[in-house]
């Protein structure tokens, strides 16, 4: 835990008590804040009453007392419409901020020029957040990684002079930030997203912008036009920018012993690394070190086995057809599990990537219309379970002569039909690649078209 002393003998308010927010009320505790919590769950507020955390109806608070208003990133600050808690705390000119921002407080009072990485983007942050520690930590830094990949920021250890953190950072969290100003910041990419959250595309990049505005060093992607104006405009502005882009980096940095970095998404990413870990430091060796044994994020182009041939790639997350692609990209001769809870769209837009499926094994309530728009194109057969379709899958693989056949799950839909969640349904698919015999005897063909 990070106790957060920026704010002893400080009366704050502090609005939703999920993971990152329960996280900021005992950091805010332990550090000697006057804390009013709440949430609109009772069970949260009963757990944190459970830890002595102080809770009350913040709608009869005193509101002209408080010195912030510590909001979780979850709940709106401007769209669709400003929550109740930031109504009242705009009436009484209360600052409202986040965990982020109590990261950076505290930061700066303990250890100003403490290496902060943090990383924003649309796509790829966790994983480029991911890899940047993985390869400080093999190179032996003091690595702390957290944020919106997993642990909440204000769990891992406090800043120190030789500590680097290495920390994921979304949109809602920037939003709730004033004074985020890492040592290297990192823009990835932008193309629409939460824009319920954000009202326009302008001023979601403008909130992106943020993360890369005050940084000591920004490297920003230029493959969209939305970074590469940001990294103009920050450029004149005076900060030192690195550009990368896939379109015109590609011999910058060697791929070819890192096999869970495949595909044009992850070059992005792994320049962004490159340059991250060279600011800290690091040498080239160190860092291909590194990236060759970087395993990649659970459910995202995870390889989770090889049997002979045939590769197993756990793309779980790719919950949509936009992400399917990157995956489809990735990879040849492909059998392709896909399907679940459809989404708008469906796979239409997937029909540049049909001549690398060898078959598609269909699963969930998507697989008739995912069937549809196959029709001749592309061999299927529906398997309507996963357990189905990986024994299938795995035997068809076995049969092909392509030196390096995939069975990919990377579904183009979400995962509510059949799981929980897309992790739930990466580690059935993980858990059913475990089951198969190594030497599965190819199957006769049968079924679709």
């Amino acid at each position: 835990m990070i106790p957060v002393t920026a704010f002893a003998g400080k009366r704050c308010a502090l609005f939703g008590l999920g993971g990152s927010g329960l996280a900021s009320a005992r950091a805010l505790v332990a550090g000697g804040a006057d804390l009013i919590a709440w949430d609109d769950n009772p069970a949260s507020v009963e757990r944190a009453a459970s830890e002595g955390i102080g809770t009350a109806d913040l709608r009869e608070a005193d509101w002209s007392a408080f010195d912030a208003l510590v909001l979780s990133p979850g709940v709106p600050l401007t769209h669709p419409e400003p929550h109740w808690t930031v109504r009242k705390a705009q009436a009484h000119a209360v600052p409202v901020i986040g965990d982020i921002e109590l990261f950076c407080r505290q930061r700066a009072l303990l250890a100003p020029d403490a290496p902060f990485v943090a990383i924003t983007g649309t796509n790829g942050k966790s994983t480029t957040t991911a890899l940047i520690a993985h390869i400080l930590r093999e190179a032996g830094r003091d690595v702390q990684m957290g944020g919106n990949i997993g642990v909440p920021v204000l769990d891992l250890e406090p800043p120190a002079p030789d500590r680097i953190h290495v920390v994921e950072v979304s949109s809602y969290q920037i939003d709730l930030a004033p004074g985020l100003d890492p040592g290297i910041g990192i823009l990835l990419n932008l193309s629409p997203d939460h824009l319920d959250r954000h009202g326009s595309m302008e001023n979601y990049a403008l909130v992106k912008k943020q993360l890369v505005k005050k940084a000591g060093r920004a490297i920003v992607g230029v493959d969209d036009p939305w970074c590469a104006s940001i990294a103009n405009l920050i450029e004149k502005a005076g900060v030192a920018v690195t550009r990368i882009s896939v379109a015109t980096d590609r011999g910058a940095i060697d791929l070819s012993d890192a096999p869970s970095l495949r595909g044009e998404h992850n070059l992005q990413n792994a320049l962004a690394a490159l340059h991250a870990c060279r600011m800290l430091g690091l040498t080239d060796a160190e860092i291909e070190a590194g990236m060759a044994s970087f395993d990649g994020l659970a459910h995202r182009m995870q390889i989770v086995a090889r049997h002979g041939r045939v590769l197993f790639v756990n793309d779980s997350k790719a919950t949509n057809a936009e992400a399917a692609a990157r995956s489809l990209a990735s990879f040849g001769s492909i059998h392709w599990i896909a399907g679940g809870l459809p989404k708008e769209g469906g796979i239409a837009s997937l029909a540049p990537f049909f001549d690398r499926i060898a078959r598609v094994y269909l699963i969930g309530e998507a697989a008739p219309a995912f069937a549809a728009t196959l029709g001749g194109r592309v061999p299927y057969e529906i398997s309507a379970t996963l357990d189905v379709a990986v024994n299938h899958a795995a035997a068809d693989a076995a049969a092909s002569d392509a030196d390096e056949p995939v069975v990919l799950l990377a579904p183009a839909a979400a995962s509510f039909d059949q799981f929980a969640n897309f992790e739930k349904r990466g580690e059935a698919f993980v858990s059913a690649v475990d089951a198969l015999e190594p030497h599965d005897v190819p199957r006769a063909a049968g079924g679709g078209a």
